[in-house]
């Protein structure tokens, strides 16, 4: 198994249209990689498409779907476990947190939330590996977060179980030529953050919000190297070494910070 593996020549890139994902596109389309697009809002896809066509010269398809519902999930499914114009790298970095605590949140959306951060990069995963497997290589990238290294509700949980899940598939397929890496940052200046409402820029330190560059460009190249997880600061490492030794109740109450 080489150091730095190749990338293929198609990434396909869930929640694509802004933040993360959107910085995806441009690094990877700088790398001369064609793209597949997607998330829900069609005209925000077509112009990110465009420009990037004009600026790298690589063929984007758009794909716009609803994740939080069963046509959405399926609609892509049926795209990443194309033979034609297969795929080569999946991201998945669809996601949204919710603002309210567990017990005050509508159960629905808390579902809702368990959908687009569990179930959808569990189907798109194990339909990537139905051709990637056979072809013997392949990159998966799946966007956790160091939320899941602490107790701080069912979006850390979440989180947690797609750190184990990636952990685990890079074990059993990176021998077969398939590495799957969760990409672990902290609070990261995007969208993410904005649509939960609330002056986060005022209550998070400085040093602790991350530039989406910086997380992509070592999320891409811990991903060529096989890595089963990455956290892509050192500040968040320390701090995931520190929170193993603080006791949970702790890690809980300084958890609500970030809420």
């Amino acid at each position: 198994m080489p150091l730095t593996r190749s990338l293929g020549t198609r990434a396909l890139i869930t929640g694509a249209s802004a933040g993360i994902g959107r910085e995806f596109a441009w690094q990877l389309a700088e790398a001369g990689l064609d793209l597949v697009l997607v998330a829900r809002d069609k005209q925000r896809l077509d112009a990110l498409a465009e420009e990037l066509h004009e600026a790298h010269d690589v063929a984007v398809e758009v794909l716009p779907a609803d994740l939080l519902t069963t046509p959405g999930i399926k609609a892509v499914e049926a795209r990443v476990a194309a033979s034609v114009n297969r795929i080569d790298v999946l991201v998945n970095n669809a996601g949204f947190g919710l603002r309210k605590p567990f017990d005050e949140n509508d159960v629905d959306d808390e579902l809702g939330m368990l959908r687009i951060l569990v179930e959808v990069p569990l189907r798109l995963t194990h339909a990537a590996l139905s051709h990637l497997l056979p072809a013997g290589e392949g990159v998966i990238i799946n966007i956790a977060s160091v939320a899941g290294f602490t107790p701080r509700g069912t979006y850390s949980a979440a989180k947690a179980w797609l750190l184990s899940f990636s952990r685990w598939a890079n074990l059993v397929y990176k021998p077969r030529g398939v590495t799957v890496t969760a990409v672990a940052p902290g609070f990261v200046r995007t969208e993410f953050h904005q649509r939960l409402g609330g002056p986060l820029e005022h209550r998070i330190p400085d040093p602790l919000w991350l530039a989406a560059p910086d997380v992509v460009r070592v999320a891409l190249r811990d991903a060529r190297r096989g890595k089963a997880v990455t956290i892509p600061s050192l500040r968040y490492k320390a701090i995931v070494v520190a929170a193993k030794l603080v006791p949970d109740a702790l890690a809980e109450r300084l958890g609500r910070i970030g809420r």
